[in-house]
């Protein structure tokens, strides 16, 4: 990455211009240092100590990517919504995991962009900004590299990526339009399941009722905070599971697995600082359900 200093700039030192202009992590920068990366200056090599005057030219150069041990690429189909040198964006399919893990070691997200990578000379391993549940549908927004992931993570962070889902819950919901806060925390005795407690961290969705049928209700959902399970243990706690959600009282007679889809992601790119908005209709098995 390079970048021409502004005069405004002018007195940062390396460190606290990549910190505070440029949106490094502090691991990002540690990562430049100590892994094999290089900062020069004007084409001098330079520490993050340096002073910056106006008119220099920063050279940030990111040292090689490593896999861990269970990103294996594998090929397979992947729906690209859209890609850049920054940002792929992918229609997960439900039935997927996004990340390899001791339950779901292969056949992931993580391992079939790692095989497109592969076959594209594309130098980065997985940077997932915006997991999915295994059985949840819809966008999915990924890093390219470790700096675009360090900016993304952190407008996420600051909630500045705006995702909106559609989900089919059980029965018909009192208020058809309102917020649920109610903090989210680990189940005791699962290593799985989360529960509403007030030892919890902080949890706020937003939602508006679409439709009615006669035993189910339409709802569009938008997360305020992004907790493990969210949607699926808000909905369970008003006594409204999600359809297919058996981990939370859901049934599966009409749909097997959550009636949930991610159909709209917003944010500000990580390089160009354009607005970015995506939406796209629900899976195939949710439309049949709806």
């Amino acid at each position: 990455m390079k970048w021409i200093i502004d005069h405004q700039h002018e007195g940062l030192t390396i460190h606290e211009y990549l910190q505070q202009v440029q949106a490094f992590s502090r691991s990002l920068i540690k990562s430049v240092i100590h892994d094999g990366g290089r900062i020069c200056v004007n084409d001098l090599p330079k520490t993050v100590r340096y002073l910056l005057c106006g008119g220099d030219e920063l050279l940030v150069v990111f040292p090689e990517e490593k896999k861990g041990p269970f990103m294996v690429p594998e090929g397979m189909p992947l729906s690209i919504i859209y890609e850049d040198k920054d940002v792929l964006i992918l229609d997960k399919p439900p039935g997927t995991a996004t990340i390899p893990s001791n339950l779901h070691p292969s056949g992931t997200i993580a391992n079939g962009v790692l095989a497109y990578y592969e076959k594209y000379d594309i130098p980065y391993t997985f940077h997932v900004v915006t997991r999915l549940d295994k059985d949840t549908s819809g966008l999915l927004l990924i890093a390219k590299h470790r700096y675009s992931h360090s900016i993304l993570s952190r407008s996420q962070k600051a909630g500045k990526i705006n995702r909106k889902y559609v989900c089919v819950v059980e029965g018909h919901l009192a208020d058809k339009k309102g917020t649920i806060n109610a903090p989210i925390g680990r189940k005791e005795g699962s290593i799985i399941e989360r529960t509403v407690t007030e030892t919890g961290k902080s949890a706020v969705t937003h939602y508006s009722v679409r439709q009615e049928g006669s035993a189910h209700s339409l709802v569009d959902v938008q997360l305020e905070t992004g907790r493990t399970h969210q949607i699926r243990v808000h909905f369970s706690y008003l006594g409204h599971s999600l359809a297919g959600d058996d981990l939370y009282g859901g049934s599966t007679a009409l749909i097997h697995r959550q009636a949930l889809h991610c159909y709209h992601i917003a944010f500000q790119h990580p390089t160009t600082k354009k607005n970015m908005d995506f939406s796209i209709p629900a899976a195939d098995d949710m439309t049949q359900l709806i």
